[in-house]
């Protein structure tokens, strides 16, 4: 059948979200300090995945970011001692009674300092506007607009894109081992499904079953995935989650135990997960599908424990809402020239001051945070170097996970993750169903699991409220508040290159 032609709709760009990112931490001081020590920054912990935002752009425009702002306060920092010694000269000159030297000293002086300042404040916001709207509206790649960092840094957030293995903080295994996967949605064990019995030949009699173990059935699933479930760009992988603590125990994961653990580890390990588990390391497949722009991000971990005779998927499905609101202030930048020379004007006047009188602080917070975080960095290794200290490895969270709020998914965001997590279980049944007869298993036992399993339902309202959500049928609904992570709550605006 031919496929109807009709015109193409705008749409947003796939790296919609890694732009927004970017233009932000050019918009706020706060964020790009904290992006640029979470993702560059030395430490001991590992890293949680991070789906739909390019980590190599993002932690390059923090560095920018963040030596722009350091520069702004060193230079109004030196104007602040400037101004106070001038005034000190001219109260002095004053009470020496050299009316005219006190005049130039302790009036022209201070307010050449705010005229210096407040163009600096200017200067500095100019820049940062220009930056943010920049990265955000350009075709070029996000990537490309601003200079490398560290290259150990630059390849481990290369690796983290590929990661066969996630360390997990030890708090975590009370809860779940997906850190930085969002809220949960649903998790449980699908019916058994018995896999001994072998399927009627055509000609009579029964076929012998082949042999097949965990390993090949997921190898199976994560193959045919994308097809059954008629989800493009669905990422499909096995990933080994391992206990923080018990991360030293693999020399393959931990090669030197004074760094941070491996994003990847030999197949054959990730393989030994599922089929022969360790302590606190086991292997799952991860099938995640990232919203249009990467505003929505649904995934779902599966495990066979394949026990002969029976057969059982253990499934745990997670969700990851769109930005918060802070992160939309890119699309609230004039672009007319006027509006625009008048709110800079506007904001270098009413920010003139604090930024001046508070720029030494800034400085010495900086620096007390860092030689604070660098001392028990080395106190850290020491204790496991002198003292052999067990350390919790695991990560804590993700980057994505921890920006995201619920009250910016619109009812598209909703209804397309519903649907992601339905064609996900659909085609986890669809593949599992193929397998078994391929390997001449009689289908019996899974038609009447799947009559169970299929009944199962996601209801995606707003964020988990917790366990009492649970409802008739493995229905969870999603409906209470996330954890504010700063104030907000603007709109999603254009996306960027004039998409909506």
């Amino acid at each position: 059948m031919a496929q109807r032609q009709l015109p193409s709709l705008p749409k947003m760009r796939k790296d919609a979200v890694t732009r927004r990112l970017c233009a932000s931490v050019h918009l706020d001081a706060d964020f790009a300090q904290d992006t640029d020590r979470r993702l560059t920054g030395d430490g001991l912990n590992a890293m949680g995945p991070t789906l739909g935002v390019n980590l190599v752009a993002l932690a390059r425009h923090a560095r920018v970011a963040v030596r722009r702002r350091a520069a702004l306060d060193r230079r109004l920092a030196r104007l602040f001692v400037g101004g106070a010694a001038a005034l000190c000269i001219g109260l002095g000159a004053l009470i020496d009674g050299h009316g005219s030297v006190a005049m130039v000293a302790g009036v022209y002086g201070p307010v050449g300092v705010l005229a210096a300042a407040w163009w600096l404040v200017h200067r500095d916001q100019v820049r940062a506007w220009a930056a943010a709207q920049g990265v955000y509206r350009t075709q070029d790649m996000s990537e490309n607009l601003a200079p490398a960092v560290e290259p150990a840094a630059e390849a481990r957030l290369h690796e983290l894109k590929r990661a066969n293995v996630v360390p997990y903080t030890d708090s975590a295994e009370h809860t779940n081992p997906f850190v930085g996967s969002g809220d949960k949605i649903k998790e449980t064990l699908w019916q058994p499904i018995d896999v001994s019995r072998p399927a009627d030949s055509p000609t009579g009699g029964k076929l012998t079953v082949r042999p097949f173990d965990a390993v090949d059935l997921h190898t199976y699933v994560a193959r045919e995935m994308e097809g059954v479930s008629g989800l493009e760009g669905l990422r499909a992988r096995n990933r080994l989650y391992v206990l923080g603590s018990n991360v030293l125990h693999l020399p393959d994961l931990l090669p030197d135990r004074t760094r941070r653990p491996q994003a990847q580890i030999p197949r054959q390990l990730v393989q030994a997960g599922l089929q022969n588990p360790g302590a606190g390391m086991r292997t799952y497949l991860c099938l995640e599908r990232v919203g249009e722009g990467g505003r929505t991000i649904v995934s779902m971990y599966l495990r066979a424990r394949l026990h002969r005779p029976s057969l059982t998927w253990e499934v745990a499905a997670y969700a990851i809402p769109p930005l918060h609101g802070r992160f939309y202030q890119v699309d609230r930048l004039p672009v007319a020239r006027a509006e625009r020379w008048w709110r800079l004007v506007a904001y270098a006047t009413t920010h003139v001051w604090p930024e001046l009188s508070g720029a030494a602080g800034r400085l010495r917070a900086r620096r007390r945070h860092r030689r604070a975080a660098e001392r028990a960095l080395t106190r850290t290794r020491r204790e496991i170097r002198e003292h052999h200290a067990v350390y919790d490895y695991g990560a804590f969270d993700s980057l994505r996970e921890s920006i995201g709020d619920w009250e910016q998914a619109g009812y598209s965001e909703k209804t397309d993750a519903q649907d992601f997590l339905f064609r996900l279980q659909q085609g986890v049944l669809v593949a599992t169903e193929r397998f078994l007869q391929d390997h001449n298993v009689d289908t019996g036992s899974f038609d009447k699991a799947q009559q169970i399993i299929s009944t199962q339902t996601y209801n995606i309202s707003g964020d988990i409220n917790g366990p009492s959500n649970i409802g008739n049928q493995g229905q969870i609904s999603m409906a209470g508040g996330q954890p504010q992570h700063g104030q907000g709550g603007g709109q999603q605006g254009a996306g960027p290159g004039g998409g909506p």
